[in-house]
């Protein structure tokens, strides 16, 4: 399967079901309040394709730039309205009815990652248990003494039943908070508590995986660093390393499992190594380049081996959840309105500089992560859509003119001083706006740009 035209295919279903969903707030808002619809577009600029439909003979159509799309509305700002059909006009509309059809497109987005999380919850998933791997030397899980194989539940007394609770829990609480309390199970069922400290995950501003800063890693069981395959004429074969060998170090690092080795690998792409291994109780020392490949974007090294095979790990790593149509329903709003005010604290601290702008994403790391969700499986595509749908709301409450919430804004100042805003009034702010909106644009088109070409 070609990857490009899969990704763009997910990306183009997630923001043509986003669109339609958040326009369809508008239309139908305006409708119920009696305000004539003149056109209903998904995209901006030409239109590829257009239909006029139902009693108002409303224009439904396709445009050439996909980026969002607009529901225009009979308005006698923008042209000469006929006697008979004033009543029908945006402009003519209470404040009140006003703010209804401005707020209905991001709570259209809102009522739908609702009913996605719903359908998913509903319908049950396979999910990772949060059971805790060894942790990499001076990082923060291993100050907190975590040992491979602990499974976590509870954080500060949240009790947390998934890989994915887990990180979310510890993402919100690192936002605002110093140390964690885990709670862990060890395989012997031993309970204890680890005190981890959260500076770490923000270091960097929250770019990259911040779990992965903090040391929590997901569970490996303890394979021994043997070779069990070498592949035909690859780094290896042609050194000579042979299946059975054990690593006992390699670039002068001591090597106490598979995972060790293949860290290390990984990292010393086209870098001349050095590898013991035991064999048949002899030490044989054999140098060696790792090849540099490409994968997810970064380059990393390789020589072709596979692990031996080991015991089957005795802990369970996986469970299948699902909940009943209430239960979901009400996890689908916590999960809603958790990842909403998530997503404007973050915002927030954009603004004040505690977290980078170098996290702003733009289309094209929305397409990767489409593209990655889509081939996990259709859960996690929707939970996917619905987090990006959720993304679209809170941008569109924004106070910024051009965006839903400035328009909200002005409907605020119109009652407050008893009277519209000035035309010139609102076309400057338009134009602060537009600028606003470009900046960002730009921001996140550089981000993506960033990411796509250093990986």
């Amino acid at each position: 399967m070609n990857s490009v035209p899969f990704y763009l295919a997910a990306f183009l279903v997630v923001l043509g079901v986003l669109i339609v969903v958040h326009e369809l707030g508008h239309y139908l808002a305006a409708r119920l309040c009696g305000v004539k619809v003149l056109r209903f577009s998904v995209g901006f600029g030409r239109m590829l394709w257009r239909k006029r439909l139902g009693i108002d003979q409303t224009e439904w159509a396709i445009s050439i730039f996909p980026l969002g799309g607009y529901v225009k509305m009979l308005d006698e700002r923008e042209g000469a309205v006929a006697d008979e059909e004033i009543h029908r006009t945006f402009n003519r509309q209470s404040v009140g009815k006003r703010s209804i059809i401005v707020a209905a497109g991001p709570l259209a987005n809102f009522a739908l990652a609702i009913l996605l999380y719903w359908a998913v919850f509903m319908h049950g998933s396979e999910e990772l248990l949060p059971v805790l791997g060894a942790p990499p030397i001076g990082t923060p899980a291993a100050m907190a003494a975590i040992v491979n194989g602990e499974q976590v539940r509870a954080v500060d007394g949240q009790p947390v039943a998934t890989w994915n609770d887990l990180r979310w829990v510890l993402l919100q609480k690192a936002i605002d908070q110093e140390s964690v309390a885990l709670e862990v199970v060890n395989e012997r069922d031993e309970i204890a508590v680890r005190h981890l400290y959260l500076a770490a995950a923000g270091e960097q501003g929250w770019e990259g995986d911040a779990l992965e800063r903090l040391g929590v890693r997901f569970y490996r069981p303890d394979l021994p660093a043997v070779i069990g395959k070498v592949v035909t004429n690859g780094v290896a074969d042609r050194v000579g390393l042979l299946p059975g060998d054990r690593v006992l170090s390699i670039a002068e690092k001591d090597v106490f499992s598979w995972y060790d080795l293949v860290a290390i690998i990984r990292d010393s792409a086209t870098k001349s190594i050095r590898l013991e291994v035991e064999r048949q109780g002899e030490i044989v020392a054999v140098d060696l380049v790792p090849e540099s490949v490409m994968e997810r974007g970064q380059t990393v090294g390789k020589i072709g081996i596979a692990v031996a095979d080991g015991p089957k790990p005795r802990r369970e790593v996986k469970t299948f959840i699902s909940y009943g149509m209430v239960e979901a329903a009400g996890k689908a709003l916590d999960e809603t309105w958790d990842k909403s005010i998530f997503s404007l604290v973050m915002m927030g601290k954009m603004l004040t500089g505690e977290v980078s702008w170098k996290n702003l994403s733009g289309p094209v790391t929305i397409a990767d992560y489409a593209g990655q969700s889509a081939r996990l499986g259709l859960d996690y595509y929707l939970k996917f859509m619905a987090l990006v749908s959720i993304s679209l709301g809170v941008l569109n409450l924004l106070p910024i003119p051009v965006l839903d919430g400035g328009h909200l804004l002005y409907h605020v100042l119109e009652v407050v001083m008893r009277r519209p805003l000035s035309e010139r009034a609102m076309e400057i702010g338009q134009q602060v706006g537009m600028s606003i909106l470009f900046a960002l644009m730009a921001f996140a088109f550089f981000n993506d740009l960033t990411r796509l070409f250093n990986g």
